[in-house]
Protein backbone atom coordinates (compact mmCIF):
# COMPACT_ATOMS: atom_id res chain seq x y z
CA UNK A 1 0.00 0.00 0.00
CA UNK A 2 2.79 2.68 1.15
CA UNK A 3 4.71 1.60 -2.46
CA UNK A 4 0.74 2.40 -4.26
CA UNK A 5 0.63 5.85 -2.22
CA UNK A 6 4.30 6.99 -3.27
CA UNK A 7 3.84 5.66 -7.20
CA UNK A 8 0.13 7.35 -7.22
CA UNK A 9 2.07 10.35 -5.77
CA UNK A 10 5.07 10.64 -8.28
CA UNK A 11 2.42 10.47 -11.08
CA UNK A 12 0.20 13.24 -9.73
CA UNK A 13 3.90 15.47 -9.58
CA UNK A 14 4.11 14.33 -13.30
CA UNK A 15 0.92 15.34 -14.04
CA UNK A 16 1.34 19.02 -12.44
CA UNK A 17 4.75 19.63 -14.29
CA UNK A 18 2.88 18.41 -17.65
CA UNK A 19 0.12 20.83 -16.68
CA UNK A 20 2.72 23.41 -16.39
CA UNK A 21 4.26 23.23 -19.31
CA UNK A 22 1.13 23.27 -21.34
CA UNK A 23 -0.29 26.03 -19.21
CA UNK A 24 2.78 28.17 -20.16
CA UNK A 25 3.83 27.41 -23.42
CA UNK A 26 -0.69 28.79 -23.96
CA UNK A 27 0.56 31.57 -22.37
CA UNK A 28 3.59 32.56 -24.12
CA UNK A 29 1.85 32.26 -27.57
CA UNK A 30 -0.94 34.31 -26.36
CA UNK A 31 -1.49 37.69 -27.76
CA UNK A 32 -0.72 39.65 -24.50
CA UNK A 33 2.21 41.41 -23.66
CA UNK A 34 3.41 41.56 -20.27
CA UNK A 35 5.12 44.64 -20.46
CA UNK A 36 2.48 46.61 -21.97
CA UNK A 37 -0.17 44.91 -18.98
CA UNK A 38 2.31 46.44 -16.50
CA UNK A 39 2.95 49.93 -17.89
CA UNK A 40 -0.33 50.41 -20.23
CA UNK A 41 -1.14 50.36 -23.92
CA UNK A 42 0.48 53.64 -24.53
CA UNK A 43 3.37 53.13 -22.83
CA UNK A 44 6.88 54.84 -24.94
CA UNK A 45 8.02 51.44 -27.06
CA UNK A 46 12.46 52.27 -25.05
CA UNK A 47 9.93 51.38 -21.58
CA UNK A 48 8.48 48.21 -22.81
CA UNK A 49 11.74 47.08 -24.10
CA UNK A 50 13.66 47.70 -20.74
CA UNK A 51 11.05 46.07 -18.95
CA UNK A 52 10.93 43.23 -21.21
CA UNK A 53 14.87 42.84 -20.69
CA UNK A 54 14.34 43.03 -16.73
CA UNK A 55 11.82 40.65 -16.73
CA UNK A 56 13.45 38.14 -19.01
CA UNK A 57 10.69 38.21 -21.66
CA UNK A 58 13.31 37.88 -24.34
CA UNK A 59 14.96 34.87 -23.01
CA UNK A 60 14.55 31.69 -24.55
CA UNK A 61 11.13 29.98 -23.58
CA UNK A 62 12.44 26.86 -21.82
CA UNK A 63 14.56 29.27 -19.64
CA UNK A 64 11.20 31.63 -18.70
CA UNK A 65 9.45 28.19 -18.04
CA UNK A 66 12.21 26.94 -15.55
CA UNK A 67 12.63 30.53 -13.73
CA UNK A 68 9.03 30.18 -13.37
CA UNK A 69 8.39 27.00 -12.06
CA UNK A 70 11.65 27.29 -9.63
CA UNK A 71 9.62 30.23 -7.95
CA UNK A 72 6.47 28.27 -7.79
CA UNK A 73 8.20 25.10 -6.16
CA UNK A 74 8.90 27.71 -3.48
CA UNK A 75 5.97 28.96 -2.73
CA UNK A 76 6.56 32.19 -5.00
CA UNK A 77 3.75 32.58 -7.55
CA UNK A 78 4.80 35.71 -8.74
CA UNK A 79 2.95 39.03 -9.19
CA UNK A 80 -0.45 39.65 -10.53
CA UNK A 81 0.36 42.10 -13.67
CA UNK A 82 -3.61 43.61 -12.81
CA UNK A 83 -3.91 43.93 -9.56
CA UNK A 84 -0.14 44.48 -8.37
CA UNK A 85 -0.21 42.06 -5.52
CA UNK A 86 1.47 38.82 -4.71
CA UNK A 87 -0.65 36.06 -6.26
CA UNK A 88 0.08 34.22 -3.05
CA UNK A 89 -2.88 35.75 -0.31
CA UNK A 90 -5.03 36.70 -3.70
CA UNK A 91 -5.49 32.40 -4.44
CA UNK A 92 -5.59 31.67 -0.92
CA UNK A 93 -8.44 33.79 -0.19
CA UNK A 94 -10.34 33.09 -3.81
CA UNK A 95 -9.59 28.88 -3.12
CA UNK A 96 -10.86 29.40 0.01
CA UNK A 97 -14.05 30.32 -0.41
CA UNK A 98 -14.96 28.02 -3.81
CA UNK A 99 -13.70 25.47 -0.78
CA UNK A 100 -16.47 26.40 1.52
CA UNK A 101 -19.15 26.01 -1.55
CA UNK A 102 -17.40 22.84 -2.70
CA UNK A 103 -17.71 21.20 0.26
CA UNK A 104 -21.19 22.02 1.61
CA UNK A 105 -22.11 21.47 -2.13
CA UNK A 106 -20.02 18.12 -2.11
CA UNK A 107 -21.42 16.57 1.28
CA UNK A 108 -25.23 17.31 0.33
CA UNK A 109 -24.38 15.72 -3.15
CA UNK A 110 -23.37 12.72 -2.00
CA UNK A 111 -25.55 12.00 1.27
CA UNK A 112 -28.67 12.75 -1.05
CA UNK A 113 -27.41 11.09 -4.10
CA UNK A 114 -26.28 7.74 -2.93
CA UNK A 115 -29.72 7.98 -0.85
CA UNK A 116 -31.86 8.71 -3.78
CA UNK A 117 -29.71 6.27 -6.05
CA UNK A 118 -30.68 3.27 -3.36
CA UNK A 119 -33.96 4.69 -3.47
CA UNK A 120 -34.55 4.16 -6.67
CA UNK A 121 -32.46 0.59 -6.74
CA UNK A 122 -34.18 -0.55 -4.15
CA UNK A 123 -37.92 0.30 -5.70
CA UNK A 124 -37.10 -0.63 -9.23
CA UNK A 125 -39.98 -0.05 -11.28
CA UNK A 126 -42.12 2.01 -9.61
CA UNK A 127 -42.94 5.17 -8.85
CA UNK A 128 -40.87 6.63 -6.84
CA UNK A 129 -38.04 5.47 -8.78
CA UNK A 130 -38.96 7.05 -11.90
CA UNK A 131 -39.94 10.17 -10.07
CA UNK A 132 -35.82 10.07 -8.98
CA UNK A 133 -34.95 9.55 -12.29
CA UNK A 134 -37.36 12.15 -13.78
CA UNK A 135 -35.94 14.75 -10.99
CA UNK A 136 -32.38 13.74 -12.08
CA UNK A 137 -32.52 13.83 -15.71
CA UNK A 138 -33.75 17.72 -15.43
CA UNK A 139 -30.60 18.70 -13.51
CA UNK A 140 -28.11 16.57 -16.33
CA UNK A 141 -30.25 18.57 -19.30
CA UNK A 142 -31.25 21.79 -18.09
CA UNK A 143 -27.52 24.46 -17.68
CA UNK A 144 -26.19 25.02 -14.36
CA UNK A 145 -26.85 29.20 -15.26
CA UNK A 146 -31.13 28.33 -16.00
CA UNK A 147 -31.11 26.88 -12.60
CA UNK A 148 -29.14 29.30 -11.05
CA UNK A 149 -31.58 31.95 -12.29
CA UNK A 150 -34.39 30.10 -11.28
CA UNK A 151 -33.30 30.03 -7.74
CA UNK A 152 -32.59 33.75 -7.77
CA UNK A 153 -35.91 34.05 -8.79
CA UNK A 154 -37.55 31.40 -6.35
CA UNK A 155 -35.73 32.26 -3.11
CA UNK A 156 -34.86 35.98 -3.72
CA UNK A 157 -37.13 37.47 -5.78
CA UNK A 158 -40.37 35.75 -4.34
CA UNK A 159 -39.98 34.35 -0.77
CA UNK A 160 -37.15 37.01 -0.66
CA UNK A 161 -35.52 34.35 1.77
CA UNK A 162 -32.21 34.94 0.59
CA UNK A 163 -29.98 37.17 -0.79
CA UNK A 164 -29.50 37.35 -4.72
CA UNK A 165 -25.92 37.90 -4.87
CA UNK A 166 -22.48 38.91 -3.80
CA UNK A 167 -20.32 37.29 -0.41
CA UNK A 168 -19.87 37.95 3.38
CA UNK A 169 -17.23 37.23 5.05
CA UNK A 170 -17.78 34.96 8.32
CA UNK A 171 -16.85 38.13 10.56
CA UNK A 172 -20.12 39.69 9.26
CA UNK A 173 -22.33 37.40 11.22
CA UNK A 174 -22.26 33.55 10.85
CA UNK A 175 -25.74 33.94 10.01
CA UNK A 176 -25.21 36.44 6.91
CA UNK A 177 -21.97 34.50 5.78
CA UNK A 178 -24.50 31.17 5.76
CA UNK A 179 -27.20 32.93 3.48
CA UNK A 180 -24.87 33.92 1.15
CA UNK A 181 -23.73 30.33 0.76
CA UNK A 182 -27.55 28.39 0.35
CA UNK A 183 -28.56 29.84 -3.23
CA UNK A 184 -25.22 29.24 -5.08
CA UNK A 185 -24.82 25.25 -2.63
CA UNK A 186 -28.70 24.69 -3.91
CA UNK A 187 -27.91 25.09 -7.84
CA UNK A 188 -24.66 23.36 -7.44
CA UNK A 189 -26.21 20.37 -5.80
CA UNK A 190 -28.77 20.01 -8.23
CA UNK A 191 -26.83 20.37 -11.01
CA UNK A 192 -24.49 17.70 -10.27
CA UNK A 193 -26.95 15.27 -8.37
CA UNK A 194 -27.91 13.49 -11.09
CA UNK A 195 -24.40 11.97 -11.49
CA UNK A 196 -24.53 10.14 -7.92
CA UNK A 197 -27.86 9.05 -7.71
CA UNK A 198 -27.90 7.18 -11.44
CA UNK A 199 -24.90 5.39 -11.03
CA UNK A 200 -25.77 4.65 -7.48
CA UNK A 201 -28.58 2.94 -8.25
CA UNK A 202 -27.33 0.99 -11.48
CA UNK A 203 -24.67 0.05 -9.22
CA UNK A 204 -27.22 -1.39 -6.53
CA UNK A 205 -29.35 -3.27 -9.02
CA UNK A 206 -25.96 -4.91 -10.17
CA UNK A 207 -25.07 -6.02 -7.22
CA UNK A 208 -28.38 -6.78 -5.95
CA UNK A 209 -28.12 -9.59 -8.01
CA UNK A 210 -25.44 -11.10 -7.31
CA UNK A 211 -24.78 -14.69 -5.74
CA UNK A 212 -24.08 -13.12 -2.29
CA UNK A 213 -27.15 -10.94 -1.87
CA UNK A 214 -29.36 -13.97 -2.87
CA UNK A 215 -27.55 -16.21 -0.53
CA UNK A 216 -27.84 -13.22 2.40
CA UNK A 217 -31.72 -13.33 1.72
CA UNK A 218 -31.52 -17.11 1.97
CA UNK A 219 -29.92 -16.89 5.48
CA UNK A 220 -32.71 -14.59 6.56
CA UNK A 221 -30.64 -11.61 7.39
CA UNK A 222 -33.09 -8.33 7.82
CA UNK A 223 -33.54 -6.42 4.28
CA UNK A 224 -31.93 -3.58 6.04
CA UNK A 225 -28.94 -5.06 6.67
CA UNK A 226 -28.31 -6.46 3.08
CA UNK A 227 -28.92 -3.43 1.66
CA UNK A 228 -26.49 -1.11 3.79
CA UNK A 229 -23.86 -3.92 5.14
CA UNK A 230 -23.72 -5.85 1.66
CA UNK A 231 -25.01 -4.59 -1.20
CA UNK A 232 -24.22 -0.53 -0.38
CA UNK A 233 -20.69 -1.12 0.22
CA UNK A 234 -20.04 -2.73 -2.55
CA UNK A 235 -22.50 -0.45 -4.59
CA UNK A 236 -20.37 2.17 -3.57
CA UNK A 237 -16.84 1.66 -5.30
CA UNK A 238 -17.67 3.68 -8.84
CA UNK A 239 -19.86 6.26 -7.11
CA UNK A 240 -16.56 6.71 -5.21
CA UNK A 241 -14.84 7.85 -8.21
CA UNK A 242 -17.91 9.98 -9.80
CA UNK A 243 -17.69 11.65 -6.38
CA UNK A 244 -14.05 12.27 -6.56
CA UNK A 245 -14.60 13.75 -9.84
CA UNK A 246 -17.35 15.69 -8.65
CA UNK A 247 -15.34 17.45 -6.30
CA UNK A 248 -12.64 18.51 -8.79
CA UNK A 249 -15.26 20.41 -10.56
CA UNK A 250 -16.94 21.91 -8.16
CA UNK A 251 -13.51 23.25 -7.40
CA UNK A 252 -12.72 24.30 -11.16
CA UNK A 253 -15.71 24.11 -12.63
CA UNK A 254 -18.24 26.44 -10.52
CA UNK A 255 -17.35 29.14 -12.89
CA UNK A 256 -20.79 30.04 -14.13
CA UNK A 257 -22.39 29.84 -10.92
CA UNK A 258 -19.78 32.40 -8.51
CA UNK A 259 -20.46 34.25 -12.12
CA UNK A 260 -24.52 34.34 -11.54
CA UNK A 261 -24.05 34.53 -7.89
CA UNK A 262 -21.11 37.29 -7.56
CA UNK A 263 -19.35 34.72 -5.43
CA UNK A 264 -15.74 36.05 -5.42
CA UNK A 265 -14.19 32.39 -5.52
CA UNK A 266 -11.68 30.56 -7.64
CA UNK A 267 -13.72 29.91 -10.76
CA UNK A 268 -14.84 33.81 -11.10
CA UNK A 269 -10.70 35.02 -10.26
CA UNK A 270 -10.25 32.43 -13.73
CA UNK A 271 -12.69 34.10 -15.34
CA UNK A 272 -11.39 38.37 -14.57
CA UNK A 273 -7.85 36.89 -15.10
CA UNK A 274 -8.74 35.97 -18.77
CA UNK A 275 -11.00 38.96 -19.01
CA UNK A 276 -7.92 41.25 -18.19
CA UNK A 277 -5.18 39.13 -19.61
CA UNK A 278 -3.65 38.57 -15.62
CA UNK A 279 -1.51 35.09 -17.23
CA UNK A 280 0.98 34.78 -13.83
CA UNK A 281 -2.44 34.81 -12.10
CA UNK A 282 -4.35 32.48 -14.80
CA UNK A 283 -1.16 30.26 -14.64
CA UNK A 284 -1.58 29.65 -10.84
CA UNK A 285 -5.27 29.40 -10.48
CA UNK A 286 -5.18 26.09 -13.30
CA UNK A 287 -2.33 24.86 -11.60
CA UNK A 288 -4.56 24.88 -8.31
CA UNK A 289 -7.19 23.23 -10.68
CA UNK A 290 -4.87 20.37 -11.87
CA UNK A 291 -3.77 19.65 -8.31
CA UNK A 292 -6.96 19.35 -6.96
CA UNK A 293 -8.74 16.99 -9.74
CA UNK A 294 -5.11 14.64 -9.39
CA UNK A 295 -5.26 14.89 -5.81
CA UNK A 296 -9.05 13.86 -5.87
CA UNK A 297 -8.41 11.11 -7.89
CA UNK A 298 -5.70 10.08 -5.21
CA UNK A 299 -8.01 9.83 -2.27
CA UNK A 300 -10.67 8.22 -4.43
CA UNK A 301 -8.64 5.41 -4.95
CA UNK A 302 -6.93 4.93 -1.62
CA UNK A 303 -10.88 4.92 -0.95
CA UNK A 304 -11.60 1.65 -2.88
CA UNK A 305 -9.44 -0.44 0.39
CA UNK A 306 -11.79 0.90 2.78
CA UNK A 307 -15.00 -0.26 1.10
CA UNK A 308 -13.39 -2.96 -0.67
CA UNK A 309 -10.65 -4.90 1.49
CA UNK A 310 -10.33 -7.58 -1.65
CA UNK A 311 -8.06 -4.89 -3.04
CA UNK A 312 -4.47 -4.37 -2.44
CA UNK A 313 -2.65 -2.09 -4.71
CA UNK A 314 1.10 -2.69 -5.89
CA UNK A 315 0.59 -6.48 -4.93
CA UNK A 316 0.30 -9.42 -8.12
CA UNK A 317 -2.44 -11.35 -7.69
CA UNK A 318 -2.02 -15.14 -8.94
Amino acid sequence: MAAYIVRRLISVLLVLVAVSMLVFAISAILPANVAYLILGPFAPPDQVHALEIRLGLNDPIWEQYWRWASRFVTGDLGQSTLMNRPIAPLLEEAVGRSLVLAVSAFVLIAVIGVGLGVVAAVRRGRPLDHGVSILTYLGVAVPEFFWAIVVIMLFSGWLEWLPSSGYEPFSAGPWIWFKHLIAPTITLVFAHLAHVSRLTRSSMIEVMQSPYIIAARAKGLPERTIILHHALRNALLPTITVLALDFGRLMGGIVVIETVFGYPGLGRLIIFSIQNRDLPTLQAAILVVAAMYALANLVADLLYTRFNPRIRYGRSIS
